[in-house]
């Protein structure tokens, strides 16, 4: 949340949320001091290292003398105006309660997602389970094609009669193609049937090698004659290679199954 109308002169904006993570955390720093008071109201040191590690993405015993300063700033001025007579009033504004539950709330959740997923890491088998499930259902092959891509039914089947008398697909692609790989005679390079639209793909793999279509394919695009050039078996990626990545699917798929169970038990209790 950032309270433009409050910016300093230097344009920096009051960031509150970060505020609000600090203060959660407050309870739990043995280390925290107070490091300076606003009418009356300290200001603990947790509050100032989450803000600013918030603030500038990095470390906080990373943060520059200047950078300090200027979070001590923001977060003063932050202070002088939720010390103010008229905050108190504002503060049992239900729209202002609202939205300081929902922030609440939402940084609590947070904090309790990390430490979901702090003590369910991915294992290694676990990760090795879903890479090959992933293969199972990878498609056995690639297709290296080129595609006309027309406007109508009738003049992508005027050019499927052209190709049968012998027309040249590449030339035709250049003179009629409307998509953006027709300048280069409408060339797709190597892909896999999932990169592709459906009806696209489905139809790249009904036919053979040197093929084109004898029948417009239809997509949200236009209309398509497609020619598949040439085919070749699908190269899975390593493990090694999509390790991080499927880690973090296995741990977001732990944590889906988390929040149903959650969900249904709640259910159950109302």
């Amino acid at each position: 949340m950032t309270i433009s109308p409050c910016s300093r002169s230097n344009g920096t904006s009051l960031t509150l949320a970060a505020l609000g993570a600090a203060i959660l955390m407050i309870g739990s720093t043995a280390s925290a001091e107070t490091v300076a008071t606003i009418n009356g109201v300290a200001i603990d040191s947790a509050i100032v290292e989450v803000y600013l590690e918030s603030r500038t993405q990095k470390p906080a015993d990373q943060a520059t003398p200047a950078e300090r300063d200027a979070i001590m700033r923001e977060i003063s001025d932050i202070y002088l105006l939720t010390t103010q007579p008229i905050a108190n009033e504002l503060a049992k504004d239900p729209r202002v309660k609202a939205q300081s539950e929902l922030q609440h709330r939402g940084i609590l959740a947070q904090a309790v997602a990390t430490d979901f997923f702090s003590k369910n890491g991915a294992t290694d088998e676990e990760i090795l389970a879903m890479y090959q499930s992933q293969l199972e259902l990878a498609p056995p092959l690639q297709f290296k094609a080129r595609h006309i891509l027309v406007e109508t039914q009738a003049a992508a089947a005027s050019l499927i009669t052209q190709l049968g008398e012998g027309s040249d697909f590449e030339e035709l692609a250049k003179a009629h193609s409307t998509g953006p790989s027709g300048p280069s005679g409408g060339d797709l390079g190597w892909f896999s049937p999932e990169q592709m639209v459906k009806p696209f793909s489905d139809a790249v793999a009904g036919m053979s090698d040197g093929e084109f279509t004898k029948e417009p394919v239809q997509t949200q695009f236009g209309w398509h004659v497609i020619l598949r050039e040439e085919s070749r078996a699908n190269e899975p990626p390593t493990l090694e290679s999509v390790r991080d990545a499927i880690k973090q699917q296995v741990e977001q798929t732990k944590f889906q199954s988390y929040l149903e169970n959650l969900r249904e038990d709640d259910g159950e209790s109302d």
